[in-house]
């Protein structure tokens, strides 16, 4: 199975370029975020402890994220491989990540990191509230803190994985077509 990896702060076109991905390679799009929001509509367990942090910006403990990919894994297993959307966002997390990808006798292929300056993520943020009915879309002081938070918490995360896995860095503005341009010319390589 691959596993490839797209991250990026938030507002930097993760998702777009997820299903752009998945669907040439024909792997699944797992969306981190969306799947949380699944958990929490659902009112599971981990949904519950889940909407604790997300609510307010802050980033899911990294234990509750792991047992949360694991089940992601195990519930892919038939699949040609999958891209990740949003995971993972902390040190803790790589490691945790690369360690269960390991145990479940996987690898991780590629990491795509998506850069897109500070001024334009807070535009796009602005156009997503308005373009969305999501609750956690609404509010300009959440767009603020969740991009403070992948600068303190994410940023070192993916510097972190360009130390144990193959990571490239893709200018992350200018048009969809663009941007997925300059991500094929990487994704053909796999």
């Amino acid at each position: 199975m691959k596993i490839i990896i797209v991250t990026g702060p938030p507002y930097s076109g993760k998702g777009t370029h997820c299903e752009v991905i998945s669907k040439a390679i024909g792997c699944m799009h797992i969306s981190t975020g969306e799947r949380c929001r699944r958990e929490r509509s659902d009112r599971t367990e981990i949904g519950l402890i889940i909407s604790r942090f997300e609510e307010k910006g802050d980033l899911v403990p990294d234990a509750i994220m792991k047992d949360l990919f694991s089940q992601i894994i195990d519930e892919n297993r038939n699949e040609n491989g999958i891209v990740l959307d949003g995971y993972p966002r902390t040190k803790a997390q790589v490691d945790d990540l690369i360690a269960l990808v390991n145990s479940k006798k996987e690898t991780i292929d590629l990491v795509i990191n998506i850069e897109v300056p500070k001024a334009e993520l807070l535009a796009r943020a602005g156009k997503r509230a308005e373009a969305s009915d999501r609750e956690d879309d609404k509010d300009p002081q959440i767009h603020l803190k969740r991009v403070q938070v992948f600068e303190t918490s994410t940023r070192p995360a993916i510097e972190y994985m360009k130390l144990l896995l193959r990571v490239v860095d893709i200018d992350g503005t200018g048009s969809i077509a663009e941007v997925t341009h300059r991500i094929s010319e990487h994704i053909t390589l796999i």
